[in-house]
């Protein structure tokens, strides 16, 4: 079985953070084929927040199968909700830089079965850099913070409230967060 690097509850919902699914080698490769990527500045956080759009690569979803990342995810799924079957719906690619605004959402409703994996690809973070994806409780308090560390998968509840921080102004590469969303059914 595949064990987390560390796992957290906020409400009765899980976090998990995994690390070693992916070789540096293979999150480098990612990263610079991300570099590439048309990229297009329509996603927003909230529907109350459409005059901060951040920057997304939409995949299309009979491509995920061919990527090592869906593989490693879907058996990180298959052993930690083996009773229940977790379809993927959405993938793309988020973009970050310095300076960007990137507020805190959900990912789905609190009464549906869904499950967000973000994979961070980069060939190298520091620490300095910034970066991290935060985690709230009901009253907007931060629980949880999670560092973007290559190669690294965060697969959590869609209905926790989160938000994916810029980097700091001293981080001279892109912050890409590869994501899944799943859902359970057929």
């Amino acid at each position: 079985m595949s064990a987390p690097t560390r796992s957290a509850q906020i409400h009765g919902r899980d976090v998990f953070v995994f690390d070693g699914l992916l070789p540096a080698e293979e999150s480098a490769r990612y990263y610079a084929a991300l570099s590439g990527a048309a990229f297009t500045r329509t996603e927003t956080a909230r529907a109350d927040s459409v005059e901060y759009r951040h920057w997304v690569c939409e995949m299309p979803l009979e491509n995920l199968p061919r990527t090592s990342l869906w593989h490693a995810t879907e058996k990180v799924v298959a052993e930690l909700r083996p009773n229940e079957r977790f379809r993927p719906y959405r993938v793309y690619t988020n973009y970050a830089a310095y300076g960007d605004t990137l507020l805190t959402h959900v990912d789905a409703p609190p009464d549906t079965r869904e499950l967000t994996a973000l994979w961070f690809l980069s060939e190298k973070w520091d620490t300095e850099w910034g970066g991290e994806t935060l985690f709230y409780d009901d009253s907007g308090d931060a629980q949880i913070a999670v560092s973007a560390k290559p190669g690294r998968l965060l697969l959590f509840d869609g209905a926790i409230r989160h938000a994916g921080k810029p980097p700091n102004r001293n981080c001279n590469v892109s912050r890409y967060t590869f994501a899944i969303k799943l859902r359970t059914g057929s």
